[in-house]
């Protein structure tokens, strides 16, 4: 699955961007999908779409796959974060009600667990981050493997001068 990632187009146009910043910084993407009896749920195209989703969610363990790609001068890393989430049922009028607050419209499965979707997750085995769109631990290990120092700047005694800095207490 790994090699398949590197190859997609997705990835390539990381490559791209990189080329752009003249090496100097990483890039980073990645993409999140809902896959449900082998059938891989995106974005919903509209009202109808996602209620229909999100009625098939209900009740039932479905897959989520988010890829992550980071572009350096140590080359293009990879990595997948699978996750299973259990939804309880939904009625109809919950997924209209649902659709009515404008959160499902951009999401993969017409929903975000770290929002109002939240409720029908009765159950996550995987990566919470994961789910929302971007695997934190992944995301920090193929960082590191960029080179990328990623405990730099966190102590707060070495931000950058220019940046913001919360006052302390």
């Amino acid at each position: 699955l790994q090699t398949e990632t590197a190859r997609r187009p997705e990835v390539w146009r990381l490559v791209a961007a990189w080329r752009c910043h003249l090496g100097r910084l990483p890039v980073l993407g990645s993409d999140t999908v809902v896959v449900l009896d082998g059938e891989v749920l995106g974005k919903p195209v509209d009202r109808e779409d996602a209620i229909a989703t999100l009625l098939r969610l209900g009740g039932r363990v479905h897959e989520v796959l988010t890829g992550v790609a980071v572009v350096s001068g140590v080359g293009v890393q990879v990595g997948v974060s699978r996750s299973r989430v259990e939804f309880r049922d939904i009625t109809p009028q919950e997924a209209a009600a649902y659709w009515a607050t404008g959160e499902p419209r951009d999401k993969a499965g017409a929903y975000g667990i770290q929002g109002i979707g939240g409720i029908f997750a009765v159950r996550l085995d995987g990566s919470h981050s994961g789910v929302m769109g971007l695997p934190v631990a992944e995301t920090e290990a193929l960082l590191r493997a960029a080179g990328v120092d990623t405990w730099r700047h966190r102590s707060g005694d070495d931000v950058p001068a220019g940046s913001m800095r919360t006052p302390s207490a």
